[in-house]
């Protein structure tokens, strides 16, 4: 049963009333909230605002690094500390290696970019920065709800958007009521802002009919997977930030580690990998195991305990890939926008930036008694602002990147050391993630060693500690175009990737009782990083929002 003909034997859904609803509870989201209702109580006027949350609480599907650049939420509350923010460790050392199979080469600090320096910036846990935000945010008057999760965008009839709509829950697989079923809520709003991190199910609704890319590069990303570790402290460094490039990736393929040592003995580890790697036999949650292995980095985890796991799609093509920012009646910010400055790996800081900006328009809308309209000053202040020139100066390093890591750090160098990020050029991205997997005939299959249950890991252990739950019997949130496709297209001729690149084990091949090839869906494992919606050879995979406080359940991450 469709959600119309639900509606129509259940009656007509409720609705709120709001001047500006924000869907996504990070960063950027709670922080448009939070300036809106400062600027509300500076000029003595009331504007009601509401934040809805896909996870079970505020927090509970952040995932993030995190080095965090304090710049932005300075701006916000600049007596955070005071407030007790949880921006505990200060960055004491940038390590960067470039690693061989068995050997790692440090970069003297004197030729690190100013884009790997983190002088002044916090090691963090996002996910807990966003709780610290939440309650600044409903201390401030706004309305949050965690446990919501917006299915639908609502339009007014000239086009506009009127707001959102939550999903229905209490479905069952087949999309029929059962006995807890409860009617999903309409929220409208006279702004609505779409806050929904990387790959936003609705921002990519927006930006398609819209047309807000049009004109702009294709927008490019990367799979980010994480660990949080407790480790012996004679190993423990607090403040030490290390990256590092090349092994266990081949020197095409675009991607990288961190390992930040937080407080308490903790260490955030994770890999990063570009999705626009060729090679369908690549893992990268794989790589990622393998990376640890190597004896520089295993020295830090041995007699160690892993705590935590998780991983998250990150946009990551930065200003020419950035989509017009508005649409009558609301505006994308954050990452559903795509503000992550991939040279420094950091988006925190610009996700918080862009909710005040779009904040501080929509207020003067409002003041002028506008609605339903283009909030054309938040572009215009984007562009005047800080986080553009920061964002400009970083417009070539992923594109160089791309080209490989040896043509990749001589072309960086060139344009972050020699030329500060103003080089005379803008270097473009050609082509979309998902057109540029390769044939699987044209590799050799990769052995990657099995988990040792210690300092490497399979996919099921990993998901059980990401707390994950989905209700068992809803519809599956991993939706299909053509059933026949995994099979006759991505198996055929790609050897099946999506049961390698997704890191949670949703995917699988297995034999029907035919003997035939089948795609199994294990959406119950899903911790909603985007990647199958973005990597899919065929784009026939759609990620949509599943029951409103399923997922991860992340406490540190």
């Amino acid at each position: 049963m469709n959600t119309s003909s639900i509606i129509e034997k259940y009656g007509p859904r409720e609705a709120m009333e709001y001047d500006v609803v924000v869907v996504g509870g990070g960063p950027a989201g709670l922080s448009a909230a939070i300036r809106i209702k400062q600027l509300a109580a500076e000029a003595g006027k009331e504007v009601s605002v509401c934040v809805l949350e896909k996870g079970s609480e505020v927090g509970a599907h952040i995932l993030s690094g995190a080095v965090m650049d304090p710049q932005a939420i300075t701006e916000l509350f600049p007596n955070w500390k005071e407030l007790g923010a949880p921006l505990n460790t200060e960055v004491t050392e940038d390590r960067f290696l470039f690693l061989s199979a068995n050997k790692a080469y440090k970069t003297p600090s004197w030729m690190l970019p100013a884009c790997f320096q983190n002088h002044g910036n916090y090691i963090v846990s996002l996910a807990n920065v966003v709780r610290w935000l939440g309650q600044q945010a409903e201390a401030l008057g706004v309305e949050v709800f965690p446990g919501f999760a917006a299915a639908e965008i609502l339009y007014n009839d000239d086009g506009s958007v009127k707001g959102v709509a939550t999903g229905n829950m209490g479905v069952d697989r087949h999309g029929e009521p059962t006995a807890t079923f409860q009617l999903g809520m309409e929220l409208h709003a006279k702004y609505t802002f779409f806050a929904e991190g990387a790959r936003g199910h609705l921002g990519k609704q927006l930006i398609s009919k819209y047309k807000l890319d049009a004109g702009k590069d294709p927008q490019t990303y990367a799979i980010g997977i994480k660990e949080i570790w407790e480790i012996d402290s004679k190993m423990h460094r607090p403040g030490l930030v290390v990256h590092t490039a090349g092994w266990p990736l081949d020197s095409k393929t675009y991607g990288g580690s961190f390992l930040y040592h937080l407080e308490k003995n903790q260490v955030a580890v994770g890999y990063v990998v570009g999705l626009a790697y060729e090679n369908p036999y690549l893992s990268p949650y794989e790589e990622f195991q393998r990376y640890k292995t190597h004896p520089e980095i295993r020295k830090f985890f041995e007699g160690g305990k892993r705590l935590a796991y998780g991983a998250r799609a990150i946009t990551a093509g930065g200003l020419q890939s950035l989509p017009k920012l508005t649409f009558p009646g609301g505006a994308l910010i954050g990452c559903d926008a795509g503000f992550l400055n991939a040279s420094r790996i950091k988006g925190s800081h610009a996700a918080i930036k862009t909710g005040m900006l779009a904040a501080e328009a929509v207020f003067e809308a409002l003041n002028n008694d506008r609605q339903f309209d283009e909030l054309t000053a938040y572009s215009a202040a984007f562009e005047k602002s800080w986080l553009h020139e920061e964002l400009h100066k970083a417009r070539n390093f992923k594109p160089s990147m791309s080209k490989g890591l040896v043509t990749g750090t001589l072309l960086v160098g060139i344009d972050q050391v020699l030329c500060g990020g103003k080089a005379p050029w803008t270097l473009r991205h050609k082509h979309a993630d998902h057109e540029c997997l390769k044939p699987a005939a044209d590799y050799t299959p990769i052995t990657y060693p099995k988990p040792d249950g210690k300092l490497t890991f399979d996919r099921l252990s990993s998901v059980f500690i990401s707390n994950t739950n989905h209700a068992e019997d809803q519809p599956i949130h991993l939706t299909l175009k053509d059933a026949s496709i995994p099979v006759s297209i991505n198996l055929a001729k790609y050897a099946g990737p999506e049961a390698r690149y997704c890191p949670a084990g949703v995917y699988e091949f297995v034999k029907s009782d035919d003997d035939s090839d089948r795609l199994q869906i294990n959406a119950q494992n899903c911790v909603h990083c985007k990647t199958c919606d973005i990597k899919d050879p065929t784009q026939n995979i759609t990620w949509v929002t599943p029951e409103g406080g399923n997922g991860p359940n992340y406490s540190n991450m």
